[in-house]
């Protein structure tokens, strides 16, 4: 007896933002769809867990492009327009406010862009009309113009920017969250970054990460999604210079009529099993580790407001891999808790967390009793730089975890630990195989907005053509 193999419309690997929101909008047009997800959760790097009674975010510090309630431009809008999601539904606050922090240098910044103008017209008096010149210059960039991938935004800022200490400032915020390029970033990365941090801003919801979780979840599958865990793809499956389907790491074979991959553009390729030869691109190596610590009280209380607080030692600002385990010269701190929440919000527990450039050599390279030795060790280094630049709260720790670049593979699949993945960005999403397509991180939308922008877009562009 034959069993009949189910042929879906459009199988999405990898359960992460960008997955499951591309399954949402296939969903609302009656497709059959069916996400696969490896490991027993979603959300990839951007999930949550419980570890010692405690929850902990990872992945998300905050949402950018925050908008508030009511607007109708804006990508968060426009996202919750197409997967039809009311606003109140992740009761996103916006920050208190954050900072850039360079030795003797204090920029300040929140969800108006005139704070961070007037920051910039007090420390760097003669770059105030600059600064304006440079606004101008990326509020006018198209999104769809892709030769800005050519482009060198370092080449392109500093026809704005002439003190090079501002220009170092500027772009430490946009590299740590955004740039899969070392030492630079193309101009319409920047632009895109520039535009998600400073000109829109910063919001997180309340609950976390897991609130955006459970609301794709749940309206994923009440539109009727298959959503499989532990439900690796060993193969993407392609006959007659197209794919047919896939077949799982437990050797079940699905079918479907086109296959859409957030897994990464070198990962998605590695797993045709046409034999193809494909153009070859370089892998991306930035990674990170990040400490996470449970206070006893809330930062606040210690005198620490900001949101997040990028900060550098020195005057120019380094964006490579390090040759040590952990770059501490710079990092990320950021503060769940100072956002403006509701005055009626359940305490969520005082929590610092701590991001750092890696190596994901080093990392990979040690033995089990070695890694979390050095895990302890490099926890302290990294939490000793940052309190340079924020009140010091070590004697206020309950309780610590800590993730590296070899956790971000576990949970995502990407080669190195690449957080951002690949520095070549595949904009239109397309392969070398007319109905494989890519997205997420290589595709070339970051962080949770982005990723689901991405999915929302390629499944638009290329799934719901002949709606």
């Amino acid at each position: 007896m034959v069993i009949p193999v189910p042929m879906y419309d459009t199988i999405i690997i990898g359960a992460g933002m960008s997955g499951l929101a591309a399954g949402i909008r296939l969903a609302y047009y009656d497709q059959r769809v069916c996400i696969l997800e490896r490991h027993t959760t979603i959300g990839g790097l951007n999930s949550f867990y419980r570890l010692r009674g405690r929850d902990y975010d990872v992945g998300l510090h905050a949402l950018t492009n925050f908008t508030p309630k009511g607007t109708k431009k804006g990508p968060l809008a426009r996202l919750l327009r197409q997967l039809k999601i009311p606003w109140d539904e992740l009761q996103i606050s916006p920050q208190l406010g954050s900072e850039v922090v360079f030795p003797g240098v204090r920029l300040r910044f929140d969800n108006d862009i005139d704070l961070l103008r007037s920051e910039i017209a007090s420390e760097f008096p003669e770059q105030a009309e600059n600064f304006d010149r440079l606004i101008e210059a990326i509020v006018e960039y198209d999104d769809l113009d892709q030769s800005h991938q050519e482009i060198s935004a370092r080449e392109r800022v500093a026809e704005f920017i002439n003190e090079p200490l501002l220009l170092e400032m500027l772009f430490c915020p946009l590299m740590f969250y955004g740039s899969a390029r070392e030492h630079d970033m193309d101009w319409g990365q920047f632009s895109i970054m520039f535009r998600s941090i400073f000109l829109e801003g910063l919001g997180r919801p309340h609950a976390g990460v897991r609130l955006i979780l459970k609301q794709l979840v749940r309206k994923f599958r009440g539109l009727g999604g298959e959503l499989k865990l532990r439900a690796g793809v060993k193969k993407i499956v392609v006959e007659n210079g197209q794919t047919t389907g896939v077949i799982l790491e437990n050797g079940e074979y699905l079918a479907g009529r086109r296959v859409l991959s957030s897994a990464g553009w070198h990962e998605t390729m590695r797993l045709c099993d046409d034999g193809q030869p494909v153009t070859p691109r370089s892998s991306g190596r930035l990674t990170f580790c990040e400490t996470i610590a449970s206070l006893d009280i809330e930062p606040q209380e210690l005198g620490h407001r900001s949101t997040i607080t990028f900060f550098n030692d020195s005057d120019t600002f380094h964006w490579t891999v390090p040759s040590e385990p952990c770059d501490v010269r710079s990092g990320v701190i950021c503060s769940p808790n100072n956002f403006d929440y509701a005055a009626d919000s359940e305490k969520i527990g005082g929590t610092m967390r701590i991001t750092a450039l890696a190596n994901f050599d080093y990392w990979q390279g040690l033995d089990e009793d070695t890694y979390r030795l050095e895990k302890l060790r490099w926890y302290d280094f990294i939490t000793e730089s940052a309190v340079r630049f924020v009140p010091d709260y070590r004697n206020r720790v309950l309780d610590t975890d800590m993730f590296t670049p070899t956790t971000i593979v576990r949970f995502t699949g990407h080669d190195s630990g690449a957080i951002y993945g690949a520095p070549e960005k595949q904009l239109d999403g397309r392969t070398h195989l007319p109905n494989l397509f890519v997205c997420g991180t290589d595709q070339g939308f970051v962080g949770i907005i982005g990723s689901i922008l991405s999915g929302i877009s390629m499944a638009n562009q290329h799934c719901l053509r002949d709606y």
